[in-house]
């Protein structure tokens, strides 16, 4: 499947890039709070219909899902936790509103793909990108049983933050929640990975930097090999270093 998301108030490093690459001249962005009808019609002409457009494209070029990016401090995420959302209205507040443009993003990719080729990312705890809640343990659980009831296809979870500021539970509250498929991500070593799957904790871990770092990932796990380490500052550069330049394992002679 392809990886749906909006990078929302972050955008805007994408924009000046662009622009310098395009040479333009001055740009002035004057930026105020849209009242509560202009809110509720920028979201349903841009957020959801733009979800779903994506999603209608996807489905043209072949992809089997979608999974929708509701983690990182991206658009989605922004909307869903109280450290940066202090909107009022149908989309701020309490977190049944909060969560609302998420829950309306999915239905929207539901409607092309079918809810059990949507999945959905969190990351209740992560403070990448500035992002906070008050209850990440509330947040999950409410998201969850939401997701849960609209069977899609799969729940995606990060466990952790990535700079260590907020700690708990997540994976646990998501399980009870979530009777789908419960995908783990964020730091599993190949034991911890078979542990969770084994215990049914997780139905599946996904690994992230570990993969980028090991071409032969799976391979280096069924023998048990050592695992080249990541090298985080060629994470999101340019060129082929640190993309496609990490070593495979000799080949097996058997």
């Amino acid at each position: 499947d392809v990886c749906a998301r909006h990078r929302g108030r972050f955008a805007s490093v994408q924009c000046d890039c662009l622009l310098q690459r395009l040479g333009a001249a001055v740009v002035q962005i004057r930026c105020r709070v849209l009242d509560a009808p202009e809110r509720r019609r920028a979201v349903e002409a841009n957020a959801s219909a733009g979800f779903r457009h994506a999603a209608e494209n996807a489905r043209r070029a072949g992809f089997d899902g979608v999974e929708v990016h509701g983690a990182n401090g991206y658009l989605l995420d922004q909307f869903l936790r109280d450290g940066c959302n202090t909107r009022t209205g149908p989309y701020g507040g309490p977190l049944p509103h909060r969560a609302r443009l998420l829950l309306e993003v999915v239905d929207a990719c539901a409607a092309v793909f079918g809810a059990g080729r949507v999945g959905v990312r969190l990351s209740p705890l992560n403070s990448y990108n500035g992002m906070v809640d008050s209850d990440p343990v509330a947040v999950t659980e409410f998201v969850a049983h939401a997701l849960d009831a609209r069977a899609i296809g799969y729940l995606h979870m990060m466990r952790a933050d990535f700079f260590g500021a907020q700690h708990g539970d997540v994976v646990g509250p998501a399980r009870r929640a979530f009777k789908g498929v419960l995908v783990g991500n964020m730091g599993y070593t190949p034991d911890e990975a078979e542990s969770a799957v084994g215990s049914g904790a997780l139905d599946a871990v996904a690994f992230g930097t570990a993969f980028l770092a090991n071409p032969d990932l799976p391979e280096r796990i069924r023998r048990k090999a050592a695992l080249n380490a990541p090298d985080p500052s060629t994470f999101y550069s340019p060129g082929a270093k640190g993309y496609t330049d990490y070593p495979a394992m000799p080949t097996d002679p058997r």
